[in-house]
């Protein structure tokens, strides 16, 4: 019987979740770096991964969950492969990141409430504070800050990255072509 794509990649996610078990000797005193790979692997964390690395520890779920929700590094929803952080602390409120942030969400047609494009390319999310108040307003995208930024330049970096993933996405396809 031959293997379906999603069963395929089913078993993928296990697979790397059982690595980062392992690597960290399936001990539930080491359920915060477990929680921070699998969330590094998949980009937030999904509800039955959670509930596997319960049952692996041998921790009760309500355990893992009231870590996994606790600390606001962690994603329970999908994110996007680019995250786009905008500093929203005083100094950069002060600056006008109120409409950098608005520029994106109309950029990219998230909100708010949907902070993720329907691509899942990518995730625009604020934050309280990213440390550089010396450049505010401040964006953050993929870890590379940006400072002194204006909602113009922040769309352009938006489509700067939406050009790359347009010609990895045409290169891919002229290469499954040949």
């Amino acid at each position: 019987m031959a293997s379906t794509p999603a069963a395929v990649r089913s078993v993928q996610k296990f697979e790397k979740l059982c690595g980062i078990l392992d690597q960290h000797a399936r001990r539930p005193s080491r359920l915060i770096p477990i929680l921070q790979a699998i969330q590094h692997e998949y980009n937030y964390l999904p509800e039955e991964i959670l509930t596997y690395v319960a049952t692996s520890l041998g921790v009760p779920p309500a355990r893992v969950f009231g870590v996994a929700t606790f600390y606001a590094h962690f994603a329970m929803e999908p994110k996007g492969k680019h995250i786009v952080r905008l500093c929203d602390g005083t100094a950069c409120h002060v600056k006008q990141s109120v409409p950098i942030l608005e520029a994106l969400h109309q950029k990219l047609g998230t909100s708010e409430k949907r902070k993720t494009t329907p691509d899942m390319l990518f995730t625009v999310e604020t934050v309280a504070c990213l440390g550089a108040c010396g450049l505010a307003p401040v964006v953050v995208i993929d870890e590379q800050v940006y400072g002194q930024m204006t909602p113009e330049r922040a769309v352009e970096l938006v489509e700067e990255i939406q050009m790359q993933e347009t010609a990895i996405r045409v290169a891919a396809a002229g290469a499954a072509n040949d």
